[in-house]
């Protein structure tokens, strides 16, 4: 599964806040909250990012294995329309 947990890293050490993304980087409201909720993003958005906040794609992104028992309670639940918050 994807993590953006180095991203909310990469945003506290560049001191920037959400806010300032938002309103004065044009960056959207609704991409921050794919991102709180682990969902996806486009590679344009990862880009952009990039750029704002002078970094590698590896301090917004990682890659961590999948708990097959989490993998499956959370197909379940995008199955039932709720929503998996990443831990």
């Amino acid at each position: 599964m994807i993590s953006y947990e180095p991203f909310w890293n990469t945003l506290l050490s560049k001191e920037m806040t959400t806010y300032e993304l938002i309103f004065k980087q044009g960056l959207s409201a609704n991409t921050i909250h794919r991102m709180k909720h682990g969902k996806a993003i486009t590679t344009k958005t990862m880009d952009d990012l990039c750029q704002i906040l002078n970094c590698t794609v590896q301090e917004i992104i990682e890659y961590r294995e999948d708990d097959p028992e989490e993998y499956e309670r959370n197909k379940k639940l995008q199955k039932s329309g709720g929503t998996s918050f990443p831990r």
